[in-house]
C-alpha cells in the first residue's frame, strides 16, 4: 500500500486515466487476481498498447478509423499476452473463468441497450419526437417560459428515455423555437444538458451509469429515488442564475407541422410497459433485467406484425413498419467499441492495476471524498467511464455511498460539455452555437449546483450514508 502511494505522480495520473475510459460497465473482475503483473513486463506492454489504442479513439476523425477497430486489437493483444503467462504458470483454467465472466456481462449490457436503441429508432420512425418537436414550437412562449420548459421537460424525460436521447430531442426544440436567436439556443442547449444529466441519476434507466448500478445490483430500484430531490437542486441552482441572462421576448411560430404515424402512441406505452418488465424480472424474480427487456422486443414484434397485416389489408404504407429496419439502424460502431474496451479494461484489471488503484482511492481517501473525486473527474473523462471502473473495482460501501457515486457521475457529467454523452451529442447537433468554451462560461454555475447537490444528498440521506 505505502509502495503504491510512493510512486511517481506521472504513474498515479496514468492509472486514474485508466480508471476513466472504458465507456462500458458490468465487469467483475476478481479484486486480487491470480497473478500480479502491475510490475511485470506483460503489465507494462499491455498499458502501453491500450493508450495507443485509446490515442488512436481520440483521432478518430482526422485519420478516418472507426473507434472499435484500436480497441478490438487491443483487447486481443492484452489477453493473449495474459494467455501466454497464465499458461506458463499453469492458470488458464483461471483465466478462461474471467473472459467468459467479461462476455456474459457484456452480453447482458447489450441486449438491454439492443432494445431500448429499437424502441427509440422506431419511435422515431412513427415520428413520435417530430410531433412532441411542433406541440412545443406551436405553444408561443417567451424564451424564459421555453428555457424553463425545455429544462423542466428533459428533467422528466431523463429518467424515462435517457439522458442522450433526450438531449437529442430537446435539443431539436430549443433549435426550432430559436431559429436567429444565437444566446437562447446556447442557453437552453446548457439547461438540457444539466437537466437531462440531472434526471438521469434517479432512474436506473435515466443514464447508462445508472443502468450499470442498477444492473450489477448495488442498489434497489426504488433507492434511486432517494435522489430525486438531490438531482432536482443540481439542475435548479445553475438553471436560476442562467434565467437571467435568457433573452426576453417571444419567438415567432414556426409553420412545421408533423403528426404522428398511426401507432406512435402504443409505442411509446409499449416501451414503458418493456421497462416495466425489466423492472419486475430484476426486484421480483431476481433475473437479469435485460431478459425482460427481450420480453418487451417481443411486444415490438407482435404489434409490429399486427401492424404490417392490417397494413397490407388497408393498403395504407404509413401504417405498417419492420422493427428489423430499426434495429438495423443501430450503432454497431459503438457497441463493438464497448466490446473492445471492456475486455481491455478487464485485462488490466486481471494483471492487478484496478485492484491497486481500488486501494489507494477507497482505502486511503475514503468513499465519501473518493466518490465526491470521481464525479468531479467526469467532468474531463465522460462519466459512462468513471462508473465502470468504479464498478470493475467494487469498493465495499453502504447504500448511501453507491447513491453518492451515482449523484455525481451523472451530473459531474455536466461541468464541462464533454462530460457526458448528452453534452457530446448535442456539441454536434448545435456545431455552431453549443461549443465547450460556451458551456465553460457557465461551469461556476454548474459547480455550484453540484456542491449543492452532494451535500443536499449527504443531508437528506444521512442514514443511509
Amino acid at each position: 500500500m505505502k509502495g503504491f502511494a510512493g510512486r511517481p505522480w506521472w504513474l498515479l495520473t496514468l492509472l486514474i486515466v485508466l480508471s476513466a475510459i472504458a465507456p462500458s460497465p458490468l465487469l467483475a473482475m476478481e479484486a486480487n487476481p491470480r497473478i500480479d503483473l502491475t510490475q511485470h513486463p506483460v503489465g507494462y506492454l499491455s498499458l502501453l498498447i491500450f493508450f495507443i489504442a485509446y490515442g488512436f479513439v481520440a483521432v478518430e476523425k482526422a485519420i478516418q478509423l472507426r473507434k472499435s477497430k484500436p480497441v478490438m486489437l487491443a483487447a486481443g493483444l492484452i489477453w493473449a499476452l495474459l494467455g501466454f503467462e497464465y499458461a506458463m504458470h499453469g492458470e488458464s483454467e483461471a483465466l478462461e473463468a474471467a473472459a467468459k465472466h467479461v462476455i456474459m456481462d457484456y452480453g447482458e449490457l447489450m441486449l438491454f441497450l439492443v432494445v431500448a436503441i429499437t424502441y427509440v429508432n422506431t419511435m422515431q420512425e412513427r415520428r413520435v419526437f417530430d410531433a412532441l418537436r411542433t406541440t412545443l414550437v406551436s405553444l408561443g412562449l417567451s424564451y424564459r417560459q421555453l428555457f424553463w420548459l425545455v429544462g423542466g421537460l428533459s428533467f422528466v424525460f431523463g429518467p424515462i428515455i435517457d439522458n442522450l436521447t433526450t438531449a437529442l430531442v430537446m435539443g431539436a426544440v430549443v433549435v426550432a423555437v430559436g431559429v436567429g436567436n444565437y444566446k437562447f439556443i446556447v442557453l437552453g442547449c446548457i439547461a438540457i444538458v444539466i437537466a437531462a444529466n440531472a434526471g438521469g441519476v434517479f432512474s436506473p434507466f435515466g443514464d447508462i451509469t445508472s443502468l450499470m448500478v442498477w444492473q450489477k445490483g448495488k442498489l434497489h430500484f426504488y433507492e434511486f429515488f432517494y435522489l430525486v430531490i438531490p438531482a432536482a437542486v443540481n439542475f435548479l441552482v445553475p438553471a436560476i442564475f442562467m434565467h437571467f441572462a435568457v433573452p426576453k421576448g417571444s419567438p415567432e411560430p414556426g409553420s412545421e407541422i408533423r403528426h404522428l404515424k398511426p401507432g406512435g402512441i402504443v409505442v411509446v406505452c409499449l416501451f414503458l410497459v418493456t421497462l416495466a418488465t425489466a423492472v419486475i424480472f430484476r426486484s421480483w424474480f431476481q433475473l437479469p433485467p435485460a431478459l425482460g427487456m427481450m420480453l418487451g422486443l417481443g411486444y415490438l414484434q407482435m404489434y409490429s406484425y399486427l401492424l404490417q397485416r392490417l397494413g397490407k389489408r388497408r393498403a395504407d404504407q404509413n401504417l405498417a413498419f419492420d422493427y428489423f429496419h430499426e434495429m438495423r439502424r443501430l450503432e454497431w460502431d459503438t457497441l463493438l467499441f464497448f466490446f473492445g474496451i471492456i475486455f481491455a479494461v478487464g485485462g488490466l484489471g486481471v494483471i492487478g492495476y484496478l485492484a491497486k488503484l481500488s486501494n489507494w482511492l477507497y482505502g486511503d481517501l475514503g468513499p465519501t471524498f473518493a466518490n465526491i473525486a470521481i464525479g468531479v473527474l467526469g467532468s474531463a473523462f465522460d462519466n459512462i467511464p468513471l462508473m465502470f471502473a468504479v464498478l470493475t473495482m467494487d469498493p465495499q460501501m453502504s447504500s448511501g455511498q453507491w447513491m453518492l457515486v451515482t449523484l455525481s457521475t451523472g451530473v459531474g457529467g455536466s461541468l464541462v460539455s464533454i462530460g457526458s454523452a448528452a453534452g457530446v451529442v448535442l456539441m454536434g447537433l448545435v456545431r455552431n452555437h453549443y461549443t465547450f468554451m460556451n458551456h465553460l462560461r457557465w461551469a461556476w454555475a454548474i459547480a455550484l449546483g453540484y456542491v449543492a447537490s452532494i451535500f443536499t444528498h449527504l443531508w437528506l440521506n444521512a442514514s443511509l450514508m
